[in-house]
């Protein structure tokens, strides 16, 4: 009878040797994989092109403008929608 050895094996196929290697292969690839990331962002960030300060504030006064608008015109709706429903009630309330 011959003995079989068995390896066990991760789900990426690397040998398991202890929790502790294994724990610290986990974190320095997450170090890595960290440093990676902010690294990427750096250069995108350098590619963005920002608006002016004008740019900002036209569109940020666009932006007042029309909530303001749709804040007026919504109340209005709203009023004439009550009113509406209070006179149809007190017809039908006779």
């Amino acid at each position: 009878m011959q003995a079989v050895k068995v390896k066990n094996e991760d789900s990426q196929g690397n040998a398991i040797t202890g929790a502790a290697s294994g724990l610290g292969e986990k974190v320095t690839a997450s170090i890595e994989g960290t440093k990676e990331f902010l690294h990427d962002v750096r250069v995108e960030v350098k590619q963005v092109t920002w608006p002016s300060r004008e740019d900002v504030i036209s569109t940020t006064g666009v932006v007042i403008a029309t909530v303001a608008f749709f804040g007026v015109f919504l109340a209005i709706v709203e009023k004439l929608a009550q009113l509406g429903l209070d006179r149809l009630l007190k017809y039908f309330h006779v």
